[in-house]
């Protein structure tokens, strides 16, 4: 079975056991998905409740990817603005692609397949996210098409005296 992505699957235990899974491991190799290592899977569950809650109320969309074995390999959540004056674009959130699968171009091909979910949305025309400086990741996205808009100093706090970036990070879709 080859690698798979979907826009907006059924939430099931499995699916719902598998994201945490690869959060987890995701933050305790030290990926930069909202938590700080040591992670427990029971750490993440509230936050991840809160998305398929705001999936369930239309707010927010899921793009999965499964491997070769159909476990899940990697996620991101694309949520509309709320605000009136920017509902034009969307945000792009804690995009994870498991350790074991890095490099393999999970990441791209997630990327892509967001892509195509935004361009489906209606009235979106582009697609913002924030990345953690430090990391090298303001590349990658620009390496997919993203452009850095904005940077705000010292605006992410990993620990006491560890300040990073928060990058802001732009896709056009028109």
């Amino acid at each position: 079975m080859p690698r798979t992505f979907t826009a907006d699957p059924a939430i099931t235990p499995t699916l719902r056991d598998g994201i945490l899974d690869v959060w987890t491991d995701v933050t305790n190799a030290g990926g930069a998905v909202g938590f700080v290592a040591p992670v427990t899977p029971e750490d993440i569950r509230p936050a991840l409740l809160r998305q398929f809650t705001d999936m369930a109320e239309g707010r927010s969309r899921l793009v999965v990817g499964h491997d070769e074995d159909g476990r899940v390999a990697a996620t991101a959540f694309l949520t509309r603005n709320t605000h009136r004056l920017m509902t034009h674009w969307i945000w792009l959130y804690t995009v994870m692609v498991h350790p074991r699968h890095q490099g393999k171009g999970y990441g791209r091909d997630l990327l892509a397949e967001a892509e195509g979910a935004a361009r489906a949305m209606d009235g979106v025309e582009a697609i913002r996210l924030g990345c953690r400086g430090g990391l090298g990741l303001e590349r990658f996205y620009a390496s997919c098409g993203y452009k850095e808009v904005g940077r705000v100093p010292d605006a992410i706090r990993v620990a006491p005296g560890d300040d990073r970036d928060d990058v802001i990070m732009l896709l056009t879709l028109t």
